[in-house]
């Protein structure tokens, strides 16, 4: 028991590692195109993100968690004694440490890479090698889940890349190189904040209060209250954009682009909370197995205290090594202008939600990428730096086999140590 008591600290601790790496990696996912573009400086960036993040961990994060923590290894056929228990502790241990190192390699040189390749890599790791060692069966890796997975790290960058496509071409088909930019900025912001509103709220509301108790409350009256908030919310914001002023020596695009700086910060809390709903699962989803095997309930429910505790972890990785992909992400990959960031903060940011109410691991990186190359193929391949892309597509491929390797590797000093 003493040794189980000490893995499961061991545990936490690589949890809030964990937590701090996703933190210091994937702020960039959130925040990158608003620093990058001059909406807000890098210190309001990291109080906007710290401050979505922890609500997106807390609100919504528990859906993917559960995806982490049961559906990818039967880890139940592994602890039904007490050496499975230490097995299985010690394997989400090595996950956990082992996803964390090569994240934290991966802040130092400021590439964008995906969490949540590095935990679903290193699961289907310690699933392999306890396999081969004998000590759990090869059907015990859901197969069809990770396959699942995979396809929604396609699908999502994808499709957050395609809608910050579409709604770049409508703000500079009908704004941009509208005859009279500012009434048609006028005309047109209130409804992109409304439809933001609508979206987020619809995260938050339908099934994402389970962990603070209110989980009654029906699709219908969640449509209808996400519809009255994304309603009063464009109110605001025409009762707000009426009153634009022209400043001196400003021409009406330098307007319409100060608009969408303001737009842009309602989109990087919106894509911060998103980040904060899907990617507190890489740090916690392993903790909440370990916690269920430790307890002998498979179906215990997550306690509030540790998305809580993940969501401050990932705070303090934002405040101190978030701005290395953040330059990266807003700099780097394409010219990012307010309006721009705007399309693609937004696109990034309904694919992550989408992909998490439905309980998918996905990337913020990689949609928050789609996101930004959406927008830069705008003005042609040319407006993209590939070498960039080339070391962040390369960082990609090489996540889940690093990530895998070095779990193997910790664990298998653990179990030899203990």
């Amino acid at each position: 028991m003493v040794l189980l008591i000490v893995l499961v600290v061991l545990a936490f601790i690589a949890a809030m590692y964990m937590a701090w790496t996703i933190g210091a990696n994937d702020v960039a996912n959130a925040m990158g195109t608003s620093v990058g573009s001059g909406a807000v400086s890098l210190k309001k960036a990291i109080i906007i993100a710290g401050i979505f993040d922890l609500l997106g961990a807390i609100l919504v994060g528990s859906h993917v968690t559960t995806t982490i923590k049961s559906e990818i290894i039967d880890l139940e056929s592994l602890s039904g004694t007490e050496n499975g228990k230490v097995i299985v502790i010690a394997g989400m241990f090595a996950v956990l440490m082992g996803t964390a190192l090569f994240v934290t390699v991966a802040t130092y040189f400021k590439l964008p890479v995906s969490t949540g390749h590095g935990i679903v890599g290193g699961m289907v790791g310690f699933g392999l090698l306890s396999a081969i060692m004998g000590e759990m069966r090869y059907s015990a890796i859901n197969g069809y889940k990770i396959l699942e997975i995979g396809a929604s790290w396609v699908i999502s960058p994808i499709g957050g890349g395609v809608l910050a496509f579409i709604l770049f071409w409508i703000i500079r088909k009908f704004i941009l190189h509208a005859d009279n930019r500012i009434r048609a900025v006028k005309r047109l912001s209130p409804l992109f904040v409304g439809v933001v509103f609508f979206i987020l709220c619809q995260s938050i509301i339908y099934k994402g209060l389970e962990p603070i108790g209110l989980n009654d409350i029906s699709l219908k009256w969640t449509l209808i209250l996400s519809t009255e908030i994304g309603f009063l919310s464009a109110l605001i914001c025409r009762l707000l954009v009426i009153e634009i002023r022209i400043k001196k020596g400003e021409d009406d695009v330098d307007v319409v682009e100060r608009v969408f700086g303001a737009l842009l910060i309602i989109t990087s809390c919106y894509i911060a909370f998103a980040h904060g709903a899907s990617d507190v699962s890489r740090a916690i989803g392993p903790f909440a197995a370990v916690l269920s095997i430790f307890r002998d309930d498979p179906n215990s429910a997550l306690p509030l205290w540790v998305l809580f505790a993940g969501g401050i972890a990932i705070v303090i990785g934002i405040t101190t090594w978030g701005y290395k992909v953040m330059e990266t992400m807003g700099k780097k990959i394409t010219k990012i202008t307010p309006s721009r960031g705007f399309a693609a903060t937004f696109g990034a940011a309904t694919s992550v939600l989408i992909c998490s109410k439905f309980g998918l691991p996905v990337s913020t990186s990689h949609c928050a990428v789609g996101g930004v190359i959406g927008v830069g193929i705008m003005k042609g391949a040319g407006a993209l730096d590939v070498r960039v892309l080339r070391r962040i597509g390369l960082s990609w491929i090489i996540t889940i086999p690093a990530a895998a390797i070095i779990t193997v590797i910790i664990f298998l000093i653990l179990v030899a140590v203990i």
